[in-house]
């Protein structure tokens, strides 16, 4: 047995405990859980989740919105993937498989104040766009802001800045690009866009007159200047950096343990320590383009909203 087979086997035996406190949050009363050392192991977790009051999407938006189930990007880390899994809506091997939640297309909408952010568990792909493009419109027609997050394809920003240039003040696009290099991309994220698509989506929208937004969450790899200079011109808004969160647990939960991306995630984990992350704070700190995600407020010491969707 190797080194790297030996190391990667004991920190799957720490993820697996990790997924199970995951799980054990999301399902506090379940009876064989409860009093057993597990739940004890993991009662401080849970005591800091309890503790925050804004995270995740919330952290950008108000109210979620989706109308698929599954996604073809088929991320390795995607944090709806682990979440169907364990509610048992979908397996490791079906997640791929897209299924419209035709419920949701007939959904009507008022108009509300706080911003809506789709999609927020699948993606938009050419496969659905049809549906997606329906769904974006039902959500704006009443006069709601909307955050279009996206691993975008051309085809699809292209067509939503073709089709609904009367919204176009109401949307605000939010494309999550995690590296520069497509080497990187596809072995994270294997079924979405490469650099090159996501860029010419993100300058196509911006050419448009749309306002336009980057998620670098996760960071996929240490490169973060190069990817800050390449898509800064073609922000009007924001440029959100952000790392992987509870990386070991959700690839546990998603059946992507294997020791090739256990050992790409030990590595992007130590290249992105906390000394790390003080150094990219202290680079773009008085930047007013760049903003932080919660795993990086927590590390730089910056205080975290208390308030959903405030996208500050």
């Amino acid at each position: 047995m190797t080194l790297t087979t030996q190391t990667n086997q004991i920190v799957r035996k720490k993820w697996s405990v990790a997924a199970s406190c995951f799980w054990l949050y999301q399902n506090k009363t379940h009876a064989s859980l409860r009093g057993s050392s597990m739940e004890r192991t993991c009662k401080k977790g849970e005591k800091e989740m309890n503790e925050k009051t804004v995270f995740g999407t919330q952290e950008w938006a108000k109210y979620n919105e989706n109308c698929i189930s599954g996604c073809t990007h088929d991320c390795k880390y995607c944090y709806a993937k682990s979440i169907a899994i364990r509610m048992k809506r979908k397996t490791p091997d079906n997640w791929n498989i897209e299924n419209i939640k035709n419920n949701k297309l007939a959904k009507s909408f008022r108009k509300r104040s706080g911003t809506f952010m789709f999609p927020t568990a699948h993606d938009i792909t050419p496969n659905h766009l049809d549906e997606c493009l329906s769904f974006l419109e039902n959500i704006l027609r009443p006069g709601n802001e909307v955050l279009v997050v996206s691993k975008p394809h051309l085809e699809c920003i292209s067509k939503i800045c073709d089709l609904l240039p009367q919204y176009k003040h109401h949307i605000l696009f939010r494309f999550t690009i995690g590296s520069t290099d497509s080497a990187v991309i596809k072995f994270w994220e294997p079924g979405a866009p490469d650099f090159d698509e996501r860029l010419a989506a993100l300058k196509y929208a911006f050419d448009m007159g749309y306002k336009t937004s980057v998620s670098c969450e996760p960071m996929l790899d240490e490169n973060i200047d190069e990817l800050i200079f390449k898509v800064s011109p073609y922000v009007t808004d924001s440029i959100w950096l952000g790392k992987m969160n509870y990386p070991g647990a959700r690839l546990a939960l998603n059946g992507t343990n294997d020791d090739a991306t256990l050992s790409t995630m030990n590595e992007l984990m130590s290249i992105q320590s906390d000394g790390w992350i003080m150094k990219l704070y202290s680079r773009y700190k008085d930047n007013p383009q760049i903003k932080w995600k919660e795993s990086i407020k927590k590390v730089v010491g910056l205080e975290i909203p208390k308030e959903k969707g405030l996208d500050v």
